[in-house]
């Protein structure tokens, strides 16, 4: 079976992003269950920390939560590193909390980020897929001036949206 694609279409450039569905199978299912319902078309990349990481998927551009799906059990055990230009599912705390917002690794952040022990802390964030055309975009993302905004201590001052999130054939 090939690995599924996700063409992620932003004001900055497009992300083709490669799925692992093998490693992490329910993660893979929940971000195409996103995908398909088009949750991922207008929202922003809220969170750029330079050098680490850059999240979205959770907000519209006026800054509103949308709403999410329940959350997924964790699947950081599956033996993919946080990488730079891989893709994971942000979460709170608990391990099991991830819904729709993901982030792309801007550096080697393993294994900081991995699975290292089954505590709420140690659990990791779980990667599923991988940037394989736009590491420059993801680039370009995290080089943006941020602005403290609200709730938003890492919002970039000039927007970065997605226009669309489409399987890519």
């Amino acid at each position: 079976m090939e690995n599924p694609f996700v063409l992620v279409e932003t004001n900055l450039g497009d992300l083709l992003i490669e799925l692992y569905p093998e490693k992490a199978p329910r993660t893979v299912a929940n971000f195409l269950e996103y995908v398909d319902a088009k949750h991922y078309d207008g929202t922003i990349f809220h969170r750029v920390v330079r050098g680490f990481v850059v999240q979205g998927g959770g907000y519209d551009r006026s800054l509103n939560k949308k709403p999410a799906l329940p959350p997924i059990p964790n699947e950081a055990k599956g033996g993919l590193s946080n990488v730079k230009d891989s893709v994971a599912m942000a979460r709170a705390p608990e391990k099991d909390s991830a819904t729709d917002e993901f982030f792309i690794n801007a550096a080697d952040n393993g294994p900081d980020l991995d699975h290292q022990d089954d505590s709420d802390e140690g659990y990791g964030y779980a990667v599923f897929g991988h940037v394989v055309e736009g590491s420059d975009v993801v680039k370009k993302i995290n080089w943006k001036v941020v602005k403290p905004t609200g709730d938003f201590p890492e919002l970039p001052k000039d927007e970065v949206y997605i226009i669309s999130a489409r399987r890519f054939e």
